[in-house]
Parts: C-alpha cells; structure tokens; sequence
C-alpha cells in the first residue's frame, strides 16, 4: 500500500546554472546541424569554467563541405547561448570567454547501426506522469521549474535588473491522500549584482513571483522561506561553479518522483534512443493517464545497439490501473511504432527543436506549432482507449 500522506521535495535550476548553460550549448549546436540537415548525428558536450568554454564530441553531415563550415560556425552558436541567458561578467563574459572546439566526425563504427534503422546505443528509458497537475507531471518539480521561468522572464524584461542569470529553488511539497495541497519549505538561491543587498532583499524580489505562480493556499505562514540562504550570491555562473552537459538529469526529467534511465538528453540527436526513447515513453505515459487508463503511470523501453525493435516494454500504474498493467503493455506496442525512426517520425523529432527543452525541464511543457514537445501531446489518448 503506497502512503499517501508524506511531503517530496524537488529542485530547479535556472538558464544560467553552470550546467544548465552547457546544455544549452550542446543543443543549440544540435539545432544548428538539423537546420542544415535533418539526418545529422551529434554527440555534443560541453563544459564551461571561468572565462572558458570546451565543446568536444561527435558531429556528422551527409555533405561534407557543410561539415566543414559548420565547424567553423561553433564558437559564434556558443558565445550567441551566452549572450542570451544575459553573462556579462569580468570573468564570463559572452564576447570575451575562449571557445574552445574539438568535435570531430562521428565514428562509422556507430553509424552503421544506426543508418540501419538500429538504436544509437543500449539503454534503458523512463517515461512517467499523474494526474496531480495539469499538464500531468508530479507537482514538486513543475511549480520549481515554474519559479525559476517566471523569475528569468522578469530578469530578461528588465523588471528586476539587480537579478543575475544564475539560480536554483527547490520545494517541498505536503501531500493530503495522496494528493498535493501545501508547500512545507521553500528554497530559492539567486545571483545578484549588487554586493550590497541582503537575503532579506532578494527575497523581497523573489517573493511575489513565486506567490504569482503557485496554486491559491499552498503558500501559509507554516511555510518556511529559505532565500540566499549563505548570505550573498553575486559570484554566479561558470566564475563560481564549472559546468557540464549532462549532469542535471533529474532536473531535466521528474524532481525524482520516478525512475531515471542511464542517459543524459542534451547534446544528443534524435537517433540517440537516451533521448527519443525517453520522449516516446513520456507521450505514452502521459497519454495513459489522459485516456483515464490510470492516475499514475511509468514506462519503461529498452533497446540494444543496432537492433530497431525495443527489447522490452514495461508499465506499471501503481494500483492505480483500470485495466491490467500487462494489457496497457501489449497496447502500447500496438498504437505506436516504438523503433527508434518511428519514433522519430511519430513525434518528428528531425528538426531543430531542442535548445529551449534544455533549461526548465524536458516535460511538462506545451506543445508549440513548430513541432516542439511534440511528445506532451495527449492525442493518442483514444487510440490507447480501443487498444484496451
């Protein structure tokens, strides 16, 4: 018998975490090389430190003369990233820091698998959703992603110019059977400019967006506010912390709340199962529990390297299933083409969609008209419906 009364805590981290810039530059590079051609490979990492960014991995263009002058093109896509997350600093500045670049061609070894219509790699994926937030993702999670934005959103306006690029929240969230209804502490960390402001100052800033974008009543004079807690915080970014692609997985997928497979998504293209599995079991999870199937749903994939079909297919809805688990398993295989190009092609993932998911988290986000989240979206719902 799962609990049902307890509290969960989730974090965030902002456009400018250390980590989270270095995301942004491996899939603005993507982006780039799918704008050219929508059968590029990339395996992309970067790492950034005061005053430096190192970009290393694989790239591939049909059209090697592209390639050519796609490599060129790499430090300009890096400083533009860090011009628009807004680093200014002495020492990380988007027009001073060295960008240092050492992708290479993708190996053929990889690509034969892969050009066969085979998965980039063995993994596992995950793919989760309930029903406790409108856009059914666990609610910890989705509101410290939804601080974080609303606060980047201000910044980026000019309404709160003291604000720097880097920062983090965390909540924890009190659960009622087994539904939220409170938030129990509340962790914000911002950079800011002026030496002079206090915690007491930044959360004077902060306060009011965060009350703008939690639900009516989660917020009481229980709640316990933690803001800058070590005092201040202007040394952000890079200058105080390094950063890597990478390394913010469960940032980027449910705040822990369920289970994470062994890869990370930035950087990667859609060939590469640790990502586009991850996205179609996602949908499906989240078209489960759409269809009224179940209030709570994961879905694991897995693949082998070179072979296209998943090796398995696991749901599990928690006792929370109107139908068998092992029904809405068989039904999954059947309304979806679950190899790594039908997913592709399901969600059409070739194009150059995948900078903005790197920065406040790859689900639980809108889908937007170009083709971007399209894994958010609910419409096989009632295809999943006849399928049981």
């Amino acid at each position: 018998m799962s609990r049902k009364n307890y509290v969960f805590t989730s974090e965030s981290v902002s456009e400018g975490h250390p980590d989270k810039l270095c995301d942004q530059i491996s899939d603005a590079v993507l982006d780039a090389l799918l704008t050219e051609e929508e059968q590029a490979r990339v395996a992309c990492e970067t790492f950034a430190t005061s005053g430096m960014v190192v970009i290393g991995g694989e790239i591939g263009l049909k059209d090697k003369d592209r390639l050519t002058a796609m490599m060129g093109r790499i430090p300009e896509i890096a400083r533009n990233v860090i011009r628009d997350i807004g680093y200014e600093q002495e020492k990380f500045h988007w027009n001073t820091c060295h960008v240092m670049n050492f992708l290479h061609q993708q190996s053929a070894h990889i690509a034969q698998g892969v050009d066969k219509d085979g998965a980039g790699d063995q993994g596992i994926m995950f793919g989760y959703a309930v029903d406790e937030t409108p856009e059914l993702m666990p609610a910890p999670i989705q509101y410290a992603h939804a601080i974080l934005r609303r606060l980047a959103q201000a910044r980026h306006a000019g309404a709160e110019p003291t604000l720097g690029p880097d920062a983090k929240s965390q909540l924890s969230v009190r659960y009622e059977d087994g539904k939220p209804v409170g938030v129990t502490q509340i962790v914000v960390s911002h950079q800011h400019h002026d030496e002079t402001q206090t915690s007491e100052d930044i959360r004077a800033i902060v306060e009011p967006y965060v009350r703008e974008v939690l639900p009516d009543g989660w917020l009481t004079d229980e709640t316990v506010w933690h803001v800058n807690p070590t005092g201040i915080f202007v040394i952000g970014g890079p200058d105080g912390d390094a950063g890597l692609t990478g390394r913010k997985i469960i940032v980027d997928t449910y705040g822990g709340a369920a289970a994470h497979g062994g890869g990370a998504f930035s950087g990667k293209d859609p060939t590469k199962v640790d990502r586009s599995a991850a996205y179609a079991a996602r949908y499906l999870a989240k078209n489960v529990v759409a269809a009224g199937l179940a209030q709570r749903c994961v879905i694991q994939l897995s693949y082998a390297i070179g072979v296209a079909a998943p090796l398995s297919i696991y749901a599990d809805t928690f006792g929370t299933g109107q139908v068998p688990d092992a029904v809405i398993e068989h039904a999954l295989g059947t309304v979806m083409d679950l190899t790594p190009r039908g997913i592709r092609e399901h969600l059409n993932l070739c194009r150059p969609i995948y900078r903005r998911t790197a920065a406040y988290g790859h689900f639980g986000r809108a889908p937007e008209a170009d083709g971007g989240f399209s894994w958010e979206r609910t419409d096989l719902a009632e295809a999943l419906k006849k399928a049981v």
